[in-house]
């Protein structure tokens, strides 16, 4: 319910382009696991200005996700300071 909450504030948000883009970071990862819906994200798309770019991160997006969207990128760790043990850096890893 959280989750679709602040969707419908992000709706609103790039319908009045309060900002020029919105990053929406691991909301795939919610679609994944059943916490969001891709309804609330077609809404957001479909109510946006036209000059708002939207960006959703995450992994294992969905056919129907990737196919809502312009661009799709796959990323994946080639070499990482973690695969070394070294801990995560605040700012950087989080």
């Amino acid at each position: 319910a959280a989750i679709r909450q602040v969707l419908e504030k992000m709706a609103a948000t790039a319908e009045k382009r309060l900002y020029d883009v919105l990053i929406l970071d691991e909301i795939v990862f919610c679609f994944s696991k059943g916490l969001a819906r891709l309804d609330d994200v077609r809404d957001l798309i479909r109510r946006r200005d036209p000059a708002v770019e939207i960006v959703l991160t995450g992994r294992d997006a969905t056919d129907e996700l990737m196919e809502l969207a312009d661009l799709v990128t796959e990323m994946r760790n080639v070499k990482h300071p973690l695969d070394k043990g070294l801990p995560a850096r605040r700012g950087i890893e989080y």
